[in-house]
């Protein structure tokens, strides 16, 4: 714990979810109507720039009024913490082209179950660093993730620096990978 006193304890996350489809679909209309070609779009960008110009009225405008509501229930954790400890993600990293053959929605559930975690802190606008925290009996990269509250970011930038002096990342490098194109 290097001299930091650490308990278990959870946000109060609620259906942080209910705010973050209409904001980051409706983010996604945005910019895909600025992209000069949208065929050059993939299929499922496609897909949730349409969701985005479905929900960009009133339920965009419903989620952003929630905002205040979500920062008074998730914030409350740090009137006793100061900063939130949680894994990056919730499963080992998919395999390359996992998620292809998924369509839109489908590919979004995969990826709101792996990193549930990680999302929320978008919708709160809240900082958040990750830093490494071992690997899978695989010898893939796991993650943790310190969050923190708006403004926290020189505490959870100081916090990630001891971690990192303390694991001496710096004398960990992963082992090349074979260049196939070489071969």
């Amino acid at each position: 714990a290097l001299g930091h006193d650490v308990a278990a304890a959870d946000p109060r996350y609620g259906q942080v979810g209910l705010a973050f489809v209409p904001r980051a679909t409706a983010g996604i209309a945005e910019w895909a109507e600025r992209v000069p070609d949208v065929s050059l779009l993939d299929r499922r960008t496609r897909e949730a720039a349409r969701l985005g110009r479905l929900l960009g009225g009133a339920p965009l405008r419903l989620a952003r009024r929630a905002e205040a509501v979500l920062h008074r229930r998730v914030g409350a954790i740090f009137s006793t913490y100061d900063v939130v400890l949680a894994p990056t993600t919730a499963t080992p990293p998919p395999r390359i082209g996992a998620l292809a053959a998924m369509n839109g929605l489908q590919a979004d559930r995969a990826m709101i179950a792996a990193c549930p975690y990680a999302w929320p802190w978008n919708v709160l606008g809240w900082p958040g660093v990750n830093v490494p925290a071992g690997h899978t009996p695989g010898g893939l990269p796991v993650g943790a993730q310190l969050l923190g509250p708006a403004g926290s970011e020189p505490l959870l930038i100081s916090l990630a620096a001891q971690v990192e002096a303390d694991r001496r990342w710096h004398e960990r490098w992963p082992a090349p990978v074979p260049d196939a194109a070489a071969s």
